[in-house]
């Protein structure tokens, strides 16, 4: 399976992430978050895959979570609408995303990036 480096262009976790992934000769197919938004299959595979709870794939700091008043909101809602949510909209998945055979990686910290 091929590295998926899941960001958005202009954040800058994203840019240092992208930069350490070629730094260490990391090979990836690179996708906008936003232009290429991950389908709701794609979504539900990954998530069961991550072993990491459903909230943590939330953008809690972005402005269309705040502006739909989602931390309120996701209380009530089925896993399934989480899902169907996070994939009607890329900006709300926190980013960047790394798909590979080790494992599902969410947002970027460079000491468990490591294992690659």
């Amino acid at each position: 399976m091929k590295n998926i480096f899941i960001e958005y262009p202009k954040c800058s976790t994203c840019k240092k992430a992208k930069k350490w992934l070629e730094e260490n000769n990391v090979g990836f197919i690179d996708r906008n978050i936003v232009k290429e938004k991950p389908t709701f299959q794609e979504l539900n595979e990954w998530i069961e895959k991550s072993g990491q709870e459903l909230k943590k794939w939330f953008n809690t700091s972005g402005l269309k979570y705040k502006e739909l008043n989602l931390k309120d909101k996701l209380v009530t809602m089925s896993d399934k609408e989480k899902i169907e949510l996070l994939a009607s909209d890329g900006m709300l998945i926190r980013r960047p995303l790394l798909i590979t055979d080790k494992g599902i990686f969410i947002g970027f910290k460079e000491k468990i990036w490591k294992v690659l």
